[in-house]
């Protein structure tokens, strides 16, 4: 969407601006009908209507910043008052500096406190002020050094936090079975909605779709959104798997008691069986004669913190073992009950056979070949 003005041709800035309202369920209006005077934009949200002027500028220099903000209030002013509606205040740069944000936020107490305004940057922040029905739209402006001429790359990582991969499996949720995976199931066509299914803050679920969207990986054409580019996607949320976590070697208490004390000690954890038992358990397994995991949120020390479990002697093979998950709430979240015990959902299987050493390229592969395919797509 490019800006309705000439002089405004930074096109990817004003996909931002709307692409930023869109995601918060606001609908925009280009260049609306109207009396003698027609704003650059009117959103709406329910009963909230602005009527918005923006402006836009290459340098984030207050000297800059500040007559265009003052010519866009005096705009927005006068086309609410034909409107009915709120006035909104808008100037886009190429970086908003913290400075820059302090000057516009005393400009706006001393001289125009009945107007909303907002702060747009390339860079991905946004500052809104002046009505608190703006306020979810709020991004933080990425820090860089003055020494520095570009800003520093995200770390790809980031994109594979433990909330987002939680609603990465939600957005994947309609595409397997409920027995394989615990989610919500649904479409969603705006941030504040995959927020309330997915049980996250409006910001969280912001920040995932906005990552998605600058690396290319969510389509969103006014549908529901759609995960795009999966070997990309899959590939790096594989490798975000292999960090290593803490884990202890164990034994049952009652040795003999073999699968039945498996059930019985993960019933009495806050706990959920992974890896290849929970393969087993969802009638996906491949290998066998490799000790079970139990992922628990914390690994403490102390044996008797884990009833009818104890470490595993000197040179002997362990029977169970215990480990720390990394990503608690999408492991815990996704989990799906079977016979009683929470049992690690298809894609944290996949995710961690992944990564593990003993024989989890096969069982990778199977749950690859068989389970996934129509999710995973050309993954090979």
């Amino acid at each position: 969407m490019a800006l309705p003005s000439s002089n405004r041709s930074d096109a990817a800035a004003a996909s931002y601006l709307a692409g930023l309202f869109h995601m918060h369920d606001w609908d925009i209006e280009v260049e609306p009908a109207g009396g003698p005077l027609k704003p650059d934009f009117v959103v709406s949200k329910g009963p909230l209507r602005y009527v918005m002027e923006v402006k836009s500028v290459g340098e984030g220099r207050p000297d800059r910043v500040l007559p265009l903000l003052s010519q866009a209030i005096l705009q927005a002013r006068r086309y609410a008052e034909f409107s009915a509606m709120h006035p909104l205040a808008v100037v886009q740069v190429n970086q908003a500096s913290l400075s820059l944000i302090r000057k516009v936020e005393q400009f706006h107490r001393d001289y125009a406190p009945d107007v909303a305004i907002g702060l747009v940057s390339e860079a991905g922040g946004s500052h809104f002020i002046g009505s608190p029905d703006l306020e979810a739209l709020n991004v933080e402006v990425p820090r860089s050094s003055s020494r520095e001429k570009s800003a520093q790359p995200r770390k790809a990582s980031d994109l594979f936090s433990d909330l987002n991969q939680w609603m990465l499996k939600v957005l994947l949720a309609p595409e397997l079975p409920e027995n394989l995976l615990n989610a919500p199931r649904g479409e969603y066509r705006s941030v504040s909605e995959l927020a309330e299914a997915a049980q996250v803050s409006a910001m969280s679920a912001s920040r995932f779709v906005r990552r998605l969207q600058e690396d290319g990986f969510l389509e969103d054409s006014g549908r529901s959104f759609q995960l795009v580019r999966r070997r990309e996607l899959f590939r790096r949320w594989q490798s975000s798997a292999m960090r290593s976590s803490p884990e202890l070697r164990m034994s049952y208490l009652i040795p003999s008691a073999g699968a039945r004390q498996l059930h019985k000690v993960a019933s009495r954890l806050d706990a959920c069986i992974g890896l290849f038992a929970a393969a087993d358990l969802l009638h996906v397994g491949h290998v066998s004669g490799v000790a079970p995991y139990i992922y628990v949120r914390r690994l403490l020390v102390s044996s008797e913190s884990w009833p009818g479990l104890v470490p595993a002697k000197s040179g002997e093979p362990a029977q169970v073992i215990l480990k720390q998950s990394n990503v608690p709430k999408s492991l815990f979240r996704g989990a799906v009950r079977v016979d009683d015990v929470w049992v690690s959902d298809v894609l944290q299987i996949w995710l961690d056979a992944s990564a593990h050493p003993s024989r989890g390229a096969e069982q990778a592969d199977l749950l690859q070949r068989k389970v996934l395919a129509s999710v995973l797509g050309d993954f090979e």
